[in-house]
């Protein structure tokens, strides 16, 4: 399965939302409830591993997600639903045909390149720790290019994306 192939696996929740967290009553306890956290899905680690490769190895995901599938099977069947997921620490080992790693986690928006891999970290939709302002980074891919840009939560909900990045999604 390619990377392409692997991004459609996790794209079917698109579309959906969870009305509780935007509710004024989440701010008070209602009780004790659950949440999920899983970690390391770590696509291309099994291969790497089994190989003895793990600087080099890790171009096949199958078995990840394979695994992350039965992950979300399992969740999707618990009854009650737990408030939330939370998914931590590595998601990719190996990274077949990625130009670019997307990330978070520092709160200011960095990155740098290192052998045609562009590093992209993305400030805080919350709290800040530079001199960013609250946002979220808009990231269109084509088959040529990836192109990113970070927004205020204000310039995006004010103006929207762009016209230049909502040209590049009616190339053909």
């Amino acid at each position: 399965m390619s990377a392409a192939e692997a991004g459609g696996v996790f794209h079917r929740a698109r579309g959906r939302t969870l009305d509780a967290f935007s509710s004024e009553k989440e701010r008070e306890w209602k009780g004790p409830f659950y949440f999920i956290q899983g970690a390391d899905p770590q696509f291309g680690l099994m291969k790497a591993w089994a190989t003895g490769d793990c600087d080099n190895g890790g171009d096949e995901w199958e078995q990840e997600i394979r695994l992350a599938e039965q992950a979300v099977q399992a969740v999707n069947k618990l009854n009650p639903k737990p408030k939330f997921f939370v998914l931590c620490g590595d998601l990719v080992h190996a990274m077949p045909g990625i130009k670019a790693v997307f990330s978070g986690h520092y709160h200011r928006n960095a990155g740098g390149t290192y052998r045609n891999l562009d590093m992209v970290v993305s400030s805080a939709i919350g709290c800040q720790l530079g001199k960013d302002t609250h946002g979220l980074r808009v990231v269109v891919v084509t088959a040529e290019k990836i192109v990113h840009r970070y927004y205020s939560l204000d310039e995006l909900t004010e103006k929207g994306i762009e016209d230049d990045l909502m040209d590049l999604l009616k190339e053909n």
